[in-house]
């Protein structure tokens, strides 16, 4: 069975994350988890490597992070809100307008292969029937030995309905034992990782517990 087998309908996810620009950064002001999973990107990459941002959101703090210490970055992002604010943002960078699946052999973005992908808080923007289907993907996107840098919310839920800054949208998790196997059947060796308590600045996003999985293609 092929992602595209699989692949549902993300037109709400897009119109609500075009919804909320850059609003996102408001709620969400301080990412130390993502920033520190981004850090041990940095510091087991050669310099000058080449690395996608899978769900780049408005490039902050991740594409800059990554750009500013010299490396090629590419950003993807379901939203063209996102994608606007991303290249305002982070102008060294190059952004695409398309979704994980297009990203496939098959689909029509080809964009090559890297040496680092960054997925943090896009996966679970999916549903678990596409999931192992994503991983995989990020596993085929990486050069022999890449590094992945996960980040996920802990909790065991499958395309659930959540209000998120004035908007809906469907998110899954799982519990951090299922995430490592979970990773580790799409072809990664996990090397360690780390989890936060994070509580958004936005009243209508609860607390959560921020899972980040650093890892490298077998």
């Amino acid at each position: 069975m092929s992602y595209a087998d699989v692949r549902r309908d993300r037109t709400g996810q897009a119109e609500a994350f075009d919804a909320i620009g850059d609003r996102y950064d408001e709620a969400f002001p301080h990412k130390e988890g993502q920033i520190a999973a981004g850090e041990w990107l940095l510091k087991n990459l050669p310099a000058g490597s080449r690395l996608l941002d899978l769900g780049c959101g408005t490039g902050l703090p991740t594409a800059l992070q990554l750009a500013e210490a010299g490396h090629e970055v590419v950003g993807v992002d379901l939203s063209r809100k996102m994608i606007e604010l991303s290249g305002r943002n982070v102008p060294d960078a190059t952004f695409h307008h398309a979704d994980l699946a297009d990203l496939a052999p098959a689909g029509p973005l080809d964009i090559g292969r890297f040496d680092a992908v960054a997925a943090f808080f896009s996966i679970l923007m999916l549903p678990r029937a596409e999931i192992p289907h994503a991983l995989r993907l990020c596993h085929d996107l990486l050069n022999p030995g890449g590094l992945f840098a996960l980040g996920m919310v802990e909790a065991d839920l499958d395309d659930f309905s959540i209000p998120f800054i004035g908007n809906t949208i469907r998110v899954t998790g799982y519990l951090r034992e299922d995430l490592h196997k979970l990773v580790e059947e799409a072809g990664f060796e996990v090397l360690g990782g780390s989890s936060y308590t994070y509580a958004p600045a936005s009243s209508d996003v609860p607390p959560e517990e921020e899972l980040f999985l650093h890892c490298r293609r077998k």
